[in-house]
């Protein structure tokens, strides 16, 4: 299985003027997945204790499979690679059957350059990837899966953008 490819780019900037960009996944990017799937620091705020390192096989099966029912972004921070975000169709059940009749999405995202944290570069991509959920998909409702306490530039980021 490949990758399912769309065309959405979106673009904003930070509150101090830097330019964001969220462009499609593509196969040319398994480089920058594998590092940052690779990398104990940024997997804890993504995974928590469990995960240390995904091997390069669980990386593009991993990707691969939800790219069939996501959305599936880089984020481009100056024209550089720092990390990753989707907008993905709903696969929880209990969330589902909460919501019925509506679309709900879910969003995750990372900002796996370890030298941009903290930079504004994820509420950025939040609020874009919001803004393209409601406003081009007509989506009812976003969900947020679990941010573990101890990450709260994540919280801090979702927060900054309404959540």
């Amino acid at each position: 299985m490949l990758l399912r490819q769309h065309n959405v780019v979106l673009e904003g900037v930070t509150p101090l003027g830097a330019i964001v960009r969220l462009r499609p996944i593509t196969e040319g990017d398994w480089p920058y997945l594998e590092k940052w799937n690779s990398d104990p620091e940024v997997l804890y705020f993504s995974e928590g204790n469990d995960i240390k390192s995904w091997s390069p096989e669980e990386v593009r099966s991993i990707y691969r499979t939800v790219s069939q029912h996501a959305f599936r972004f880089i984020i481009e921070y100056q024209g550089k690679p720092v990390g990753e975000c989707w907008l993905q169709e709903m696969n929880l059940e209990e969330i589902n059957a909460k919501y019925p009749r509506q679309d709900v999405r879910r969003t995750q995202i990372m900002i796996d350059e370890k030298n941009y944290w903290g930079m504004g570069i994820g509420s950025t991509a939040i609020r874009l990837l919001t803004e393209f959920a409601f406003i081009s998909q007509g989506v009812d409702l976003i969900y947020i899966p679990g941010i573990a306490d101890y990450n709260t530039r994540s919280m801090t980021a979702f927060q900054k953008t309404g959540f």
